[in-house]
């Protein structure tokens, strides 16, 4: 029997898909993204499951929409009876590692990983939880606010950079571990960063590679508040946008900030391909490289996510497998069927993980096959006072919430999303259908009593856990130092040995 391959997911936060339409843009400083492209089926069309980290982040790994997870926003319990790829990966027979963040929120911060080798960026209790009670309070101690563009710039360290360092570190010292074949199953490595995510600072060496960049102003200029749809609206309240004065020099500030950490990024990942190449193990591995949202980077004057527009909801994805030709799909698809495609191309019987997914295997599309049904996105966190949902299926994409007029966009004439056709008499044929379709998907009176029960029972739950003794939840990545380099119960020439790779030459 052959063996499985290896799989090695690289994790990027906050990296805007419109940014990667068939692989990199081509004016994007990233030899090593671009190198990977060009082995790689290219989605040029794929959305997150939701466009917040935690729970775009469980609807990746679980292959699952948040109301299903029921993580619907940063400070929701991932429960620990919910499958994620790890799980699937592992009980087939794979060890399963991690390194970096991936926002689990609860006292399992595992899910499925025998290994991890960081701790996370964000915390893990129900501090960050929303109050649906209290429509349009900013709680402003952990809300995104304007600042991370008034203040971008320059730095050599800050705290995410420290962060990544440090996830790039510990992934290469895995990748030179797990080549010396001591243990013999096949292996899956998950290594997440949280770059670029805001705030919009960078090391001098990446800013300074765009200097000259044609792309540091948005191609939507900013809308006037009054004008902006009823979400966006809510977004820019909920970034406390009245008490900052956002200049021109700020948002180019900030897009620069936001390539330069690309290209940041960029380094790290050539650091741990080159690692898996110098090891020989580059052709048994399957490649997936990701985003859990994108960030609107100035555009209609949004920031951040928060919503379904491209720059928000549009991740890159590339996959990189072996025997599978590179090529580039613009077929819409949804970053849950990243759980179902590993596991189909590990072996893994696909009848035993659809009944735990709310995706489907990309396989067939890579191999140049086809698929009709729609992407779906939720979102029921911070700035909205309601659950919001979204399809996209073929050139269209229909948002709906019980607060707000309905948004259908014709994406293939109206990239930018500029005018709704929801109201349009000609297009009232294919709005009603999208209408009948959410309907089918969602029951959005009990969508928002199950978030509502849910934020109120964590509010409940975090004042009583911070009142006294606080027992934190946060991952404590365990270091053995009686098990590491050379100790008094090891055989020196057996260890010396064992630890090299390549043996012999």
């Amino acid at each position: 029997m052959a063996r499985k391959p290896n799989i090695l997911i690289m994790m990027v936060d906050q990296l805007n898909g419109t940014l990667f339409p068939d692989g990199p843009a081509d004016w994007l400083h990233v030899p090593n993204l671009r190198k990977l492209a060009q082995r790689s089926v290219r989605f040029a069309n794929s959305y997150t499951g939701s466009p917040l980290c935690a729970p775009g982040r469980a609807s990746f790994m679980a292959g699952q929409l948040p109301r299903r997870t029921r993580v619907y926003d940063n400070a929701a319990e991932f429960c620990s009876d919910i499958p994620t790829y790890a799980h699937h990966l592992r009980r087939a027979g794979y060890q399963t590692c991690l390194s970096g963040k991936m926002h689990f929120v609860g006292p399992d911060q595992l899910h499925g990983f025998e290994e991890r080798l960081t701790t996370d960026v964000y915390p893990a209790d129900f501090g960050w939880t929303p109050d649906y009670r209290k429509p349009g309070e900013r709680i402003d101690w952990w809300y995104h606010n304007m600042g991370s563009v008034t203040g971008a710039g320059v730095a050599e360290i800050t705290n995410q950079l420290e962060y990544d360092d440090e996830v790039a570190y510990h992934a290469t010292r895995k990748v030179y571990d797990l080549s010396r074949g001591q243990d013999e199953r096949p292996w899956m490595l998950t290594v997440s960063f949280t770059h670029p995510h805001d705030p919009y600072v960078a090391r001098r060496k990446y800013w300074d590679l765009y200097e000259d960049c044609e792309h540091l102003e948005p191609t939507v200029a900013a809308i006037a508040y009054e004008e902006q749809d009823a979400h966006s609206r809510r977004i820019f309240d909920a970034n406390d946008w009245r008490s900052f004065n956002i200049t021109r020099e700020d948002i180019r500030r900030s897009r620069r900030a936001y390539f330069a950490n690309i290209s940041y990024l960029d380094d790290k990942i050539g650091e741990i391909l080159a690692t898996l190449e110098a090891t020989r193990q580059v052709d048994d591995t399957v490649i997936v490289f990701v985003s859990d949202h994108g960030d609107m980077l100035g555009e209609r004057g949004l920031w951040f996510k928060m919503n379904f527009f491209e720059g928000s909801a549009r991740v890159p994805l590339m996959v990189a497998a072996p025997g599978v030709s590179p090529s580039h799909v613009e077929t819409p698809v949804s970053t849950m069927d990243v759980t179902p495609t590993i596991c189909d191309l590990a072996g893994i019987d696909i009848d035993e993980i659809l009944p735990w997914t709310d995706g489907e295997t990309l396989v067939p599309l890579m191999r140049g096959g086809t698929r009709e049904s729609p992407v779906r996105i939720e979102y029921a966190a911070e700035a909205s006072y309601a659950p919001l949902v979204c399809i996209r299926q073929g050139k269209w994409k229909y948002t709906h919430c019980e607060l707000d007029s309905p948004q259908l966009f014709d994406l293939d004439t109206d990239p930018h999303e500029l005018a709704n056709l929801a109201h349009d008499p000609a297009h009232a044929e294919t709005a009603s259908a999208f209408a009948r379709l959410a309907a089918q998907y969602w029951d959005m009176t009990a969508f928002d009593a199950e978030v509502r029960q849910s934020q109120a029972r964590r509010w409940i739950v975090y004042e009583a856990l911070r009142n006294g003794a606080y027992y934190p939840w946060d991952y404590q990545p365990l270091q053995k130092a009686s098990e590491r380099y050379m100790r008094n119960h090891m055989d020196l020439n057996v260890l010396e040995e064992s630890k090299r790779f390549p043996r012999g030459e």
